[in-house]
């Protein structure tokens, strides 16, 4: 299992009119801890791309259990529960606030896409490299 961390600040300007984290902005903040995960392993976005993958949204699941608000510190924990073995990826969601107390739970499903193509792709071997000290037993 990959485990990554991050923190982002509420800002206000993500906020709606009660001073909640705007439900449509948890996508966002889902997005910041998949591009940390993946620069936490010597990689990024950017190199995919270059290497000729794309990863767009298949599918998003979101659970709100309590809401952040502006200012919170909010941790953001992303984890990938198995190495990817088909042209998926899912990523783990979750958003804790400075208390510790879990906010927010969401997956994140993307596809591994030929940017030439515009066909599935599988895993990119760079990146199955990085990601495969994390699963064996």
């Amino acid at each position: 299992m990959f485990i990554s961390t991050t923190t982002i600040r509420v800002r206000y300007g993500e906020t709606d009119q009660m001073g909640y984290l705007y439900y449509g902005n948890y996508g966002l903040y889902y997005e910041v801890g998949r591009a940390e995960a993946i620069r936490e392993l010597g990689f990024t976005y950017r190199e995919l791309e270059e290497q000729g993958v794309i990863m767009p949204v298949a599918e998003l699941n979101v659970k709100y259990l309590r809401p952040a608000f502006y200012d919170n510190l909010i941790t953001v924990k992303t984890i990938l529960k198995e190495l990817p073995a088909s042209s998926k990826i899912q990523f783990h969601s979750e958003l804790y606030n400075e208390k510790g107390e879990l906010l927010n739970v969401g997956v994140t499903t993307l596809v591994f896409i030929d940017v030439k193509t515009k066909q599935k792709a599988g895993l990119p071997e760079e990146l199955k490299n990085r990601l495969e000290p994390f699963f064996k037993s």
